[in-house]
Order: structure tokens, then C-alpha cells, then sequence
């Protein structure tokens, strides 16, 4: 089953550094240039299936996404690749500049 997590609870998340997860942003490069959240890391949706050796599986792995709907198609398809700690960003970074940053910048 996969789980959501809002962007709050995310950001409550990143505030316990022993707790920090993995965070892969699925967006395209350009997407990712205009605004992220801090420490995520860019691996295009297109290049998670040749990437899964850099999915960390010792700890939660988030995925974002501008609206979250991306991402939940990611995160699906790690749970189905083994992965067991799954969580997709409910609201992606759109939500994220909304609820925790709103100095972000969005399109």
C-alpha cells in the first residue's frame, strides 16, 4: 500500500536529521531549476528504471513532484521493484510552497 505524507509532515520530517529521508525529485530538469525543496535529488521519471541502484533502501524514500501525480506513479512502481519504504509527496511541490515555503518560487 502506498503512503502519502503532506508537505508538513515532511518538513517535520527533515527537522530530525536522524530521520531525514531519501527525497528523489521525478520532475524534468528545467521543472527542477525554477524550484526544489532543499536536499531533494533530480532523477527524471524516465530514468528511475535504469537508476535503481540509487534508491536507498536502509531508510523512507519520498518521492516529489510538482502536483504528486507523477510522483504516486513512481512510488507505485518501486513498490512493485522491492522497494519497501515508500512514500509519495501528497500535493508535490506546488502544496510544499503553499503549506512550508511560501518564498518558493512556482509555475
Amino acid at each position: 500500500m502506498l503512503r502519502q505524507i503532506t508537505p508538513r509532515q515532511l518538513a517535520d520530517l527533515l527537522a530530525a536529521p536522524d530521520q531525514a529521508p531519501q527525497m528523489l525529485d521525478v520532475r524534468e530538469p528545467w521543472e527542477y531549476r525554477i524550484c526544489h525543496i532543499d536536499g531533494a535529488e533530480l532523477l527524471p521519471m524516465r530514468q528511475v528504471p535504469g537508476s535503481l541502484d540509487r534508491i536507498a533502501r536502509d531508510r523512507p524514500v519520498v518521492i516529489i513532484c510538482h502536483h504528486g501525480i507523477r510522483s504516486q506513479q513512481v512510488a507505485l512502481y518501486l513498490l512493485n521493484q522491492g522497494v519497501k519504504d515508500v512514500l509519495n509527496l501528497n500535493g508535490g511541490v506546488a502544496r510544499w510552497a503553499q503549506d512550508v515555503d511560501p518564498t518558493m518560487p512556482t509555475y
